[in-house]
């Protein structure tokens, strides 16, 4: 008996950079003739940002403009800076990427930071320039919440982030296994990585629209230390995999992405929610989340590590203490399937359904883009300098969506759709 060997066993990983860098462009990213990009990335991820730059003015961009950051630079600054630094952020940087944005720029952003780097700063200081960032932001962040413009994330493997995966290994081991697991989440292992993307977002989108149907009034959660009903928005509405944002352009906005998200209602959130994995924020780890919301408001709050950061965290707004977005992943995901923790909200966050405090997102509210913002809050979207999603969800993880007449129906038993 003979075997035939498929395409992807014969790519070598410099051809799988070069597949993943494309895809990213045409399929995330969905770049269009004439457009400009403006990407961030981490030095550590320049090899990437290279090959993405690559193909972007392949497919036609009038200009690519990458912002980098260091880690090292960023370590300087906690422990050489005054303290008054914390309270500042470079405000006239991110409102010429807003700029940008509105006149037409698209953007990409590569994840893969060093999940622990600030973990032994003081949590003050964190909290500080997160939030004097956070306000910085705020105008191009609202283009990217209301999906005006067409934008993606992908990863790529650092030194600091393979190391904090796999301890065990050699730096160079670590740095190659990261890496398949990249390609192996985003579908880039795949004769046809383009055409599985298509298949994929195909059913994200029959997902979503089977869930548009039901028209839930609200979701009871029941799992181990997990016990809440959240309330949905008013007109709410389930997205899943690509959105054509506000310019026309399609985009996946997430690479990997599993979920099928909307907007929960801020006021309607009653009961405690334990996480199920770590959350990585900010070169921070916190872990043991265990929250207790009220009306809508988490009225308790803790964590067996980094305690004071998600303090900070949930006091940079009103906003920062209620939900902005439900996500249901099933457990039989690639991601959770992989048996990983990648202490990247970007992979971690599409193993398990999540929640998001903060902002939530306009286009998951009927003709939200054309709404106002307190036309938005009277249907129920949260408004909040942050969005920082979290997994609440495990193969023990139950789930029954809660029609307008109050009549309760199976939605996930133990993590999978019934």
């Amino acid at each position: 008996m003979t075997t035939t060997a498929t395409i992807a066993e014969h790519r070598t990983h410099e051809q799988k950079l070069n597949l993943f860098a494309e895809v990213a462009v045409r399929v995330g990213l969905g770049l269009a003739p004439g457009q400009e990009l403006v990407m961030t990335a981490s030095l550590d991820s320049l090899d990437l940002a290279r090959r993405i730059t690559e193909q972007a003015y392949r497919a036609g961009a009038s200009l690519v403009t990458t912002l980098f950051t260091d880690d090292e630079a960023t370590l300087m600054r906690y422990r050489f800076a005054p303290d008054e630094s914390f309270d500042c952020a470079p405000k006239w940087l991110y409102d010429g990427m807003a700029a940008a944005f509105k006149s037409g720029a698209a953007r990409l952003a590569i994840a893969g930071a060093n999940p622990t780097l600030l973990s032994n700063e003081d949590p003050d200081k964190v909290g500080r320039a997160n939030r004097a960032v956070s306000q910085s932001y705020r105008p191009a962040l609202e283009l990217i919440t209301r999906h005006e413009i067409n934008w993606t994330i992908v990863a790529s493997a650092t030194p600091a982030w393979a190391a904090a995966m796999f301890p065990e290994d050699a730096p160079d081991v670590a740095m190659a296994r990261l890496w398949e697991a990249i390609f192996q989440t985003t579908r880039i292992n795949t004769d046809d990585p383009v055409a599985e993307w298509k298949r994929h977002d195909t059913g994200l989108q029959k997902r979503a629209a089977c869930m548009n149907e039901k028209r839930y009034s609200a979701l009871q959660y029941r799992g181990p230390g997990t016990d809440v009903r959240l309330g949905l928005a008013d007109d709410h509405l389930w997205l899943g995999g690509g959105t054509t944002a506000g310019n026309g352009i399609y985009c996946i906005a997430n690479m990997p992405t599993e979920e099928i998200f909307t907007t929960p209602h801020k006021d309607r959130a009653d009961g405690t929610i334990t996480a199920t994995k770590p959350l990585s924020h900010l070169g921070t780890m916190i872990e043991g989340i265990h929250v207790r919301f009220e009306r809508g408001r988490i009225d308790e709050a803790h964590a067996t590590r980094g305690q004071e950061v998600l303090r900070k965290l949930i006091d940079t707004d009103d906003g920062a203490r209620r939900l902005g977005e439900v996500a249901l992943v099933p457990h039989s995901s690639p991601i959770a399937h992989s048996g990983m923790l990648f202490y990247n909200t970007l992979f971690d966050e599409n193993a398990a359904s999540h929640i998001a405090l903060g902002q939530a997102y306009s286009s998951c509210v009927r003709n939200g883009d054309k709404l106002a913002p307190a036309e938005l809050a009277a249907k129920g979207a949260n408004d909040s300098l942050i969005h920082v999603d979290w997994m609440i969800g495990s193969g023990q993880l139950d789930i029954d969506g809660i029609t307008a007449s109050d009549a309760v129906e199976p939605l996930m038993r133990q993590g999978e759709w019934v």
